[in-house]
């Protein structure tokens, strides 16, 4: 089916046009022309080659870049191997935790509680009274700490650096930070904080700045993703019943029409990578220490790779996305991501008959050379009972 959370009069992939005819898209991004990596196969080699195009470029690997929203280089995603993976090492194992029983059984439990709320109701805003407690919650159950913490979280809405006016909220973030890191250095227990306050790197303990660089990504990298991830699937079984049923004739089919969500909403539109020396992109000259991005929600539409790719097959096969990127860089919460969203669609087959829409906004990516959907701004539904 076409993917109803996409506006029908515009394409589903606006990179489609520059894609195939030279894989590049040069945009300018505050008063930078960066060109876009757009296909699958480039995406993937660039993301591979950190020699040449490297993430050792703090503040600057998000794109817009983040000078004015934190003070500290995010671990591990703004460093390069063999660094990164020593950095990353250090956390992984809280990462992983989303693949433990009791992890799961939490996470089965939370959102079996947050589905009946919302079924109970006559309806209700599916951004605000449910994929943002939904996320917060789930990543207090990742890290091991009190739900109670989560509520805070809760109050950020869907972004943690800006406010919807994009008013700069890092400054609030660092201190809360830091505030827990001393809260668990002073009564460690067995949540990520008290972990990263009794880490070591490469012999000796972490510094605060790398303590706060992990906690920058921790509470950053998978907030709006994971959030528009459960609205746009809320907006997918609501506008193509059939699909609904088709998960519900068979709990297997779960796991692939998970990859397909991830591939068809790509939460992540792309990554900047610095050139380690002059080199050329299709054809577009990049001088060492320039930017060029990896554009993943391209790649994720790349018809040589993914046929029809602007319809969403539930049960597509192979399905090689890149929605959690590529190479060392791969997502460290891929495996909660995962867990989330599969839960959430075995708790809507148990407990939801239909989905209906009563109101919906969307908000966009607007940039000089695309504009690209990305979610709900607001989504107003009704969970019928089943």
């Amino acid at each position: 089916m076409p993917c109803p959370f996409h506006n029908p009069k515009n394409p589903t992939d606006p990179f489609r046009e520059p894609r195939e005819r030279d894989g590049v898209l040069v945009n300018n991004f505050q008063g930078k022309e960066i060109p876009l990596v757009l296909r699958h196969e480039d995406v993937r080699r660039v993301a591979k080659d950190w020699q040449t195009f490297s993430s050792d470029a703090p503040f600057k690997v998000p794109i817009p870049t983040e000078e004015d929203v934190r003070t500290v280089r995010q671990l591990p995603l703004e460093i390069d191997p063999p660094d990164q993976q020593a950095y990353r090492e250090v956390v992984e194992p809280f990462f992983n935790r989303a693949k433990l029983p009791e992890v799961i059984a939490q996470m089965e439990r939370l959102v079996g509680e947050l589905v009946t709320a919302a079924r109970d109701r006559a309806s209700f805003e599916a951004v605000r009274d449910f994929a943002i407690p939904l996320q917060s919650r789930a990543l207090a159950i990742l890290l091991n700490v009190p739900d109670a913490e989560a509520a805070i979280w809760i109050g950020w809405g869907t972004h943690v650096f800006r406010d919807g006016n994009g008013t700069s909220k890092g400054a609030a973030l660092e201190a809360y930070t830091n505030a827990l890191l001393d809260r668990a250095a002073a009564h460690p227990g067995d949540d990520l904080f008290s972990a990263l306050t009794q880490a070591t790197f490469q012999g000796r303990p972490l510094t605060r700045q790398e303590m706060l660089g992990f906690c920058s990504i921790v509470f950053a990298g998978g907030r709006d993703t994971v959030i528009n991830s459960i609205t746009g699937i809320i907006a997918h079984l609501a506008h193509t019943p059939a699909d609904f049923e088709f998960l519900r004739a068979d709990r297997k089919r779960i796991i692939g029409a998970s990859e397909e969500f991830f591939r068809a909403l790509s939460p992540v539109t792309h990554l900047a990578r610095k050139c380690t020396h002059d080199t050329a992109v299709h054809g577009v000259n990049v001088p060492a220490g320039e930017f060029v991005s990896l554009c993943f929600s391209s790649a994720n539409f790349d018809a040589t790779v993914f046929e029809a790719p602007d319809e969403v097959k539930l049960d597509r096969r192979p399905n090689p996305h890149v929605a959690f990127g590529f190479g060392p860089h791969l997502c460290l919460g891929a495996a909660h991501a995962r867990l989330v969203v599969r839960t959430l669609l075995n708790t809507l087959c148990d407990q939801v008959a239909r989905i209906d829409v009563l109101e919906q906004t969307w908000k966009s990516e607007t940039e000089p050379s695309y504009v690209r959907r990305l979610a709900a701004e607001s989504l107003h539904v009704k969970f019928a009972r089943r």
